[in-house]
């Protein structure tokens, strides 16, 4: 039986336990929703004086299984199953442990009480798949812990704790592990007590401040530029306000059934899934496992390596930052330290949490601390001797069996590899700046790079909280080696009738957090110059813009002239620039339209992907996806740009691609041979084979 499958009843005596047995996340599937509905009422024809409703194994419940959606829905509803909640003749009592999310908070509040163990989260992060919680949150919330409360939690879909969540009243009490028998200690001392239900609550929403509220759902929407659901979350937390408890329920199941058919719900889907396929390694074998890593080392202490070395600290690994001189190795610590207290005074970590992580955190200015090293990353210069020669001292001290991981961005891993007499132990763990917050890892594997090593790499990644996702070798790798790929046309757009706020405000309009020149002033537009001396290409405009000591912002004028507080302006001397350069050139200039630079943006990067793709670099078209949304700034609400393209139709795609190649005389633009076959096929790059890179 369904019931007996995934909900197990058990009895203490008067108190019944309902356990929910879906491993490994208990999302509510059909079976979870009819164990409980036929549980129930099981333990009230039994007698029971309570109900304890508990998830086995690590957590309490993720919510509704997605896989589910858009499909002919099995009874009993969640719905039915609160209704069923609701109307017990006896208390049912929610026992939260691990996290409760979603749906499964949800189920929660129906209930007529809640306990936690003081490490358990609680939230609804349905915003972040691109729809609004379905079942009642945006309903049962408001009414206990009031609507300004319960709106941040919806809007942002962050969890909180289980202290923050008993002091703002969804929760009734904080118990002690183990949890089941405090669980049922605490419902046999109050069963006999009178609860209301958190529908029938009016204490918290009676007289709320409208225009309040509304003011604070504006402040939240205007960091959710374009996004659909934040809107449709601070729309339903609204209406528990304006609305009675019905009229809310169905407003919200409305926007639910509207946004979960969306485009948008769509892509943060498929990133949401995609995120869990990326860290998979194709061809790995299931029985391979990393080497423990119980110190680590990382050679360089600047922006990158101290951000590196954070990541270990933060989850209380020792790591030891070595620098080559006291001076540079004070100034790296001083830089994790200021990062740190940056974090205490936004109220994101406690003074208590920093000491604990400072004291994991060594610096050293001898390479021998790297004879103690499970594993060692370098993060000096972009240098390709520079690399080679650190890699032949590391060879010389590490362990045998220790990973040598590079942090490289575009170099070979194989040639930093030959400096070694190990090249199976070296692979290149690109980390994303700043480095101990971007969540992407691109693990590189060289040509001789073994299964122990992927394995050590990914589970390192892990474990440190980051993304990993593994490519192959290859200039630039997948991320830089794509984006690459829109600068002649970034030039050619310029030149031929765009101005710089133009290409920056077609791509933020699309969601992109800054657009590719002011992203340019970022980084320094001396930095790309330099990669097109190295590479022999040019870029005539910028260029042009380099050559007169226009950097970006840390020389106040780039693309843009900047004031004391960087903010970005307008400056006519760049397109007195571009319309010189462009008139030695002897290019016609017009009117370009928005939908064409977007085009001509992405369609690039598109078409070399699915060379990465072709070649193997990336396993799958997933991959890709998933490392634009973590590390380049894709909104993840778009899909990733190998998303985008299969919406579009990889018919179209050949297409355009031809016209602007054309158009444009630009050879890169030429249809990819894996773009050619998808088309003539139908196919799409989510269906659509490709090489593995492992």
């Amino acid at each position: 039986m369904a019931e007996e499958r995934f909900v197990e009843h058990d009895r203490d005596g008067d108190i019944h336990i309902l356990r929910i047995a879906n491993p490994p996340v208990n999302t509510l599937r059909t079976g979870v929703r009819a164990g409980l509905h036929a549980g129930i009422a099981a333990a009230v024809k039994e007698g029971a004086r309570a109900i304890v409703l508990i998830g086995d194994g690590r957590i309490f419940s993720a919510g509704a299984e997605m896989t589910e959606f858009n499909k002919p829905r099995q009874p009993p509803s969640l719905p039915e199953v609160f209704e069923a909640i609701e109307t017990c003749k006896v208390p049912v009592i929610a026992a939260i442990h691990g996290s409760a999310l979603g749906g499964g908070l949800e189920l929660a509040l129906a209930c007529h009480a809640r306990v936690a163990l003081p490490t358990a989260q609680v939230g609804l992060p349905e915003v972040k798949r691109g729809f609004v919680p379905g079942a009642g949150g945006t309903q049962r919330l408001p009414r206990l812990i009031g609507p300004e409360a319960a709106l941040k939690i919806i809007v942002t879909g962050d969890p909180i704790s289980a202290s923050e969540a008993a002091r703002l009243g969804a929760i009734n009490a904080v118990v002690d592990a183990p949890l089941e028998a405090s669980a049922v200690a605490w419902a046999r001392a109050h069963a006999s007590e009178s609860f209301t239900l958190a529908r029938k609550r009016e204490d918290k929403i009676k007289g709320a401040d409208l225009a309040a509220f509304d003011a604070a759902a504006a402040a939240l929407l205007k960091r959710t530029r374009g996004q659909e659901s934040p809107k449709g979350c601070a729309a339903a937390v609204r209406a528990s306000i304006t609305h009675s408890f019905e009229d809310g329920l169905n407003l919200e199941r409305e926007l639910f059934q509207k946004l979960v058919a969306g485009e948008q719900s769509f892509a943060l889907r498929h990133i949401f899934f995609g995120e869990r396929e990326a860290v998979r390694v194709p061809g790995l074998p299931e029985d391979v496992q990393g080497t423990p890593v119980k110190n680590a080392v990382v050679i360089g202490g600047g922006t990158m390596g101290g951000g590196i070395a954070m990541n270990f600290a933060n989850v209380g690994i020792p790591v030891t930052i070595v620098e080559t001189s006291q001076e540079a190795l004070d100034k790296g610590l001083a830089r994790c330290e200021a990062n740190w207290q940056r974090s205490i005074t936004s109220g994101r970590m406690t003074q208590a949490e920093y000491d604990k992580r400072r004291c994991f955190l060594h610096g050293s200015t001898s390479l021998d601390v790297v004879k103690d090293a499970d594993i060692v990353i370098e993060a000096i210069f972009e240098n390709m001797e520079a690399k080679k020669e650190l890699f032949a001292k590391l060879d010389k001290l590490a362990r045998p069996g220790v990973v040598l991981a590079s942090n490289t961005s575009t170099l070979s891993i194989d040639e930093i590899a030959s400096a070694t007499s190990r090249p199976e132990w070296v692979i290149g763990m690109h980390f994303f700046s700043p480095a101990n917050v971007m969540r992407l890892l691109e693990n590189v594997r060289g040509a001789k790079t073994n299964n122990i090593a992927i394995a050590t790499a990914t589970e390192v990644g892990k474990r440190i909280a980051k993304l990993p996702v593994l490519v192959g070798n290859c200039d630039g790798f997948v991320g830089n080696r794509m984006t690459g790929k829109r600068g002649p046309q970034q030039e050619k757009l310029l030149l031929e009738g765009a101005l710089p706020q133009d290409i920056d405000r077609v791509m933020e309009a699309y969601g992109m957090a800054m657009g590719p020149c002011a992203t340019g002033d970022l980084a320094g537009l001396d930095i790309g110059a330099a990669v097109r001396k190295a590479r022999g290409t040019v870029a005539p405009i910028a260029d042009a813009l380099v050559a007169l000591g226009r950097y970006g912002q840390k020389t106040s004028k780039g693309w843009y002239m900047y004031d004391e507080k960087r903010t970005r302006l307008v400056d006519p001397e760049v397109e007195a620039i571009i319309l010189d350069i462009a008139e030695k050139m002897q290019v016609r200039r017009r009117k370009i339209e928005d939908s064409e630079i977007l085009e001509r943006m992405l369609l690039p990067m598109v078409n070399e992907g699915a060379r990465i793709l072709e070649e193997g670099v990336a396993a799958r078209a997933i991959d890709i996806d998933v490392i634009f949304c973590n590390g380049f700034g894709w909104p993840a609400w778009r899909g990733g740009p190998m998303f985008w393209a299969d919406r579009m139709g990889l018919k179209n795609v050949r297409d355009k691609l031809a016209h602007y190649a054309a158009a444009t005389q630009d050879p890169n633009l030429k249809p990819a041979a894996l773009i050619e076959t998808l088309a003539a096929s139908g196919g799409s790059f989510a269906t659509g084979s490709a090489k593995s890179a492992a």
